[in-house]
């Protein structure tokens, strides 16, 4: 990531005037060019850019001799890793200057081989029962003949027999391609936070170098890395950084060149993130369009997350957005998405406009191929005839090239070629809605069938993520209170803005799930101990204005604690609380929805907990609401509710069975887990520890027990039974040091249902457990947010967590991956 600069000093010949004149760099390296200390042209030899027009004809007026300054970055376009595009950087990795020339570049020829290259597109693809083939390959011919590479004048000739192929027309009923210049770059992924503000720079700085030459191009700027991201995080690094390519982006914005679309703070993932954090997401970015722009975003843009939320199109709508295009789905390994152009429903109902590129990338060229695929693969022909033609190098940026456009003006309306048109999203969606009336409705979660290890990698950020939107939750509902009572108090409004653009800024599509190089995770870890250190102080500034009184200790009165409940139901629960010589003490409390309560005399269980050892070492535990059974190896072996003959766990079976899975997937190795996996299923049974009593019972009772998981990582857990709890707590630590292994913990229950319910956000899902079609068995690994639930008509078990997200509900099991 080190940055190297070179100065170069030029001096064109006298005898080059009338010619075009290039600076010609190649490196293995990113590289950016500054002029009169402003960046002009971004540089990257796998995003073929790796020239700067100097001038289009050298006049005698012109500085012959100037200075020039290359910014030369130790990372390629997809970051710094060797023999691989997804290895890790790799330290000894060297980046070489392989040419820097200055040339006179020939455009007659450039023009004559573009000419060639789509006629030769056409011969090749139109196939041969489409005459149309015939005559560009016929003419493509002539040209050669006409032409003598060594007489200049013989070029116009040629180039006169491609014009007239070129100008022959389409009729009126053929599909038109929406071409818009695209480039994604991730905010973070195999290169840092930091290294996407350079990105960005060198892919917006030629864009809008682009656009000086081509007034018709278009590009939508999406969160995608840096400048603009409209979503305001990346467009905040280039104001920053970069104020005089931000003053030239803010110009092609207000000519309509420069379109700002996405609507969301970053390009999230599409399924973890929490349903506050979703509406966060839209919120700040919406207001930052509105701010910037003085207007909202219609198009929710996403183009490359793991799956999309059944939630999601109610959180749109909400939000002021009723178009949605992505094309991972595209991405699928099982199953073919039926659809590119629908109307996607959710949960309650709410419907968006979707479309899908049909040439199912976001990085197209510009080539015959791609456009010709943009129709033939379009699996909504007849219901309507317009789809998106998204083109320009991305994920590791790069953006549109002048070739790409040259491609795309000799195919604008040619017959036998779909109708290429430069274009915006607003006109794209605006005809697919004149012609919406045939389209198909597609309902629920738009699934990805790959990367389901994302649900799961690096569990740190996931802890991280669940944690700091529950604190950021509690601060803001005890800021609001205190300001309900108290008009002196202040409201952190500035403060929780920030602690959220952290936490939005660490759901981005490649750091929430956990498929970014360990430099990413770092930070990410960093910036979530931020949000939780700051947030525990304004949780702390919040209560002492809300309790102030109530916290002052009186003299004579008894001892007492002040307990919170930012939920909006009753609890009664036990409580831990530590004591002045910092023993902890335990407490039966109920506290009021969204209140508290001042205890001074601990409520008395109706049934203290029980805990008895048995003599084949197996424990039991019950509080009068639910009685449990534990084996030597802290397998649960019975759960009932008390009362009641019903057996919670299936005959036979285990309950909290942990099992370890090998997990080699094909080639994406912090995305993917795949079904094959589910054969090498080992359960751990190697005990190091075997159950003991921790807790002798009363308002709490608890056993604990340590395994031995794969070679050298141990697994240490306590289970826990609290009076008048209806559910059982395990509290588990894991020193993982396995590679390429996939731990998981396993409850065979005693229900029997063809749907198991899964939390996501503001609501739940059905999924099914049986795997009768493709469709079912593609979702062998599932996600889900705080619980999941088999049920049937007056009996069910439901498994909650705090901090995982990867799921699955197959027959009668439940498992959740850890």
């Amino acid at each position: 990531w080190q940055t190297c600069w070179f100065k170069v000093e030029l001096s064109i010949p006298p005898a080059w005037e009338g010619q075009e004149v290039h600076f010609i760099w190649e490196s293995d390296g990113e590289g950016m060019v500054w002029r009169d200390a402003q960046p002009v042209q971004g540089l990257t030899k796998e995003g073929e850019k790796t020239s700067y027009i100097l001038t289009r004809s050298l006049k005698e007026s012109e500085p012959h001799s100037l200075t020039l300054y290359v910014e030369l970055a130790c990372n390629g376009l997809f970051g710094a890793g060797k023999g691989s595009m997804i290895a890790p950087p790799d330290p000894d990795r060297r980046f070489t200057l392989s040419k820097a020339e200055l040339v006179i570049f020939n455009r007659d020829a450039y023009e004559l081989l573009m000419d060639l290259e789509i006629l030769l597109g056409m011969a090749q693809l139109l196939g041969e029962e489409n005459q149309r083939s015939f005559q560009a390959l016929y003419t493509a011919n002539q040209m050669v003949n006409t032409c003598d590479v060594t007489d200049p004048s013989t070029f116009p000739a040629a180039r006169g027999l491609a014009a007239a192929v070129f100008s022959q027309r389409n009729g009126e009923s053929q599909h038109t391609v929406h071409a818009v210049g695209h480039c994604h770059i991730d905010s973070a992924w195999l290169w840092p936070y930091e290294e996407t503000i350079r990105k960005c720079a060198r892919s917006w700085v030629t864009v809008v170098s682009l656009m000086e030459c081509n007034p018709e191009l278009t590009f939508a700027c999406s969160q995608v890395s840096g400048s603009l991201l409209w979503q305001a995080q990346q467009f905040e690094w280039v104001r920053s950084w970069y104020p005089g390519l931000y003053q030239r982006i803010q110009d092609f914005v207000a000519k309509g060149q420069f379109i700002p679309v996405g609507g969301t703070w970053v390009e999230m993932d599409g399924n973890l993130p929490s349903g506050e954090s979703m509406v966060r997401q839209f919120l700040q970015g919406q207001r930052f369009f509105q701010e910037q722009f003085g207007r909202t975003c219609s198009e929710f843009w996403l183009p490359d997350t793991f799956g999309y939320s059944a939630q999601l199109p109610q959180l749109m709508r909400g939000c002021g957005i009723r178009r949605f295009l992505t094309q991972k789905l595209s991405w699928n390994l099982v199953n073919s998405f039926p659809h590119h152009t629908f109307f996607w429903e959710g949960i309650d109902g709410s419907r968006v406009l979707t479309h899908f590129p049909p040439g199912d990338s976001y990085g197209m060229h510009g080539q015959v191929e791609e456009v010709l695929k943009t129709v033939k693969n379009n699996k909504d022909k007849g219901r309507v005839n317009h789809s998106a033609f998204l083109f320009g190098f991305g994920d590791g940026g790069g953006g549109p090239t002048q070739t790409m456009l040259d491609r795309m003006k000799r195919m604008r309306d040619t017959d036998g070629l779909p109708r290429v048109q430069m274009s915006t999203p607003d006109q794209l969606f605006s005809v697919l809605e004149e012609e919406s009336s045939q389209l198909c409705t597609w309902v629920g979660e738009l699934f990805l069938e790959l990367h389901n290890g994302t649900y799961t990698t690096q569990a740190q950020i996931k802890k991280g993520n669940r944690e700091c939107e529950r604190i950021l939750h509690d601060v803001e509902v005890l800021s609001t209170l205190a300001v309900a009572q108290d008009s002196t108090f202040q409201y952190p409004a500035s403060q929780l803005q920030r602690l959220w653009r952290l936490l939005l800024l660490n759901q981005f599509h490649d750091v929430l799930p956990g498929s970014c190089i360990q430099l990413v995770v770092e930070d990410a870890l960093q910036y979530y101990t931020e949000i939780c250190r700051d947030g525990s102080r304004l949780w702390e500034e919040a209560v002492q204005s809300l309790c102030r009184e109530l916290l002052q200790p009186k003299a004579g009165s008894a001892e007492s604690i002040l307990v919170l409940n930012t939920l909006p139901w009753e609890r009664t629960q036990v409580i831990c609380r530590t004591g002045p010589a910092g023993t902890e003490t335990l407490a039966l409390v109920t506290v009021p929805s969204m209140g508290y309560a001042i205890v001074r005399e601990p409520l008395l269980p109706p049934q203290p907990v029980a805990v008895r050892k048995q003599e084949d070492g197996s424990i039991t535990m019950e509080n009068g609401v639910i009685t449990v059974c534990l084996d030597v190896m802290g397998r649960l072996t019975s759960l009932r509710l008390v009362g009641s003959e019903r057996e919670s766990i299936a005959d036979g079976c285990y309950a909290n069975q942990f099992a370890l899975f090998d997990d080699v997937p094909l080639y994406w190795d912090a995305w993917d887990v795949m079904d094959y996996h589910l054969e090498t299923r080992k359960p751990v049974t190697r005990l190091l520890k075997p159950l003991e009593v921790s807790l002798a019972g009363g308002l709490r009772g608890s056993a604990s027990f340590s395994l031995q998981i794969g070679e050298s990582s141990t697994l240490t857990q306590e289970v826990i039974l609290d009076a008048t709890c209806p559910y059982l707590r395990f509290q588990t630590q894991v020193e993982w040091k396995e590679a390429h292994k996939f731990l998981k913990v396993e409850f065979p229950v005693q229900v029997r249902s063809t749907n198991a319910t899964y939390e996501i956000q503001f609501g739940h899902l059905q999924r099914p457990t049986h795997w009768n079609t493709s469709w079912d068995w593609a979702r062998f690994e599932v996600w889900a947010h705080k619980w999941m639930d088999l049920s049937e008509h007056g009996f069910g078990v439901a498994l909650l967590n705090d901090c995982k997200y990867g799921a699955s509900a197959h027959k009668n099991v439940l498992s959740l991956s850890l």
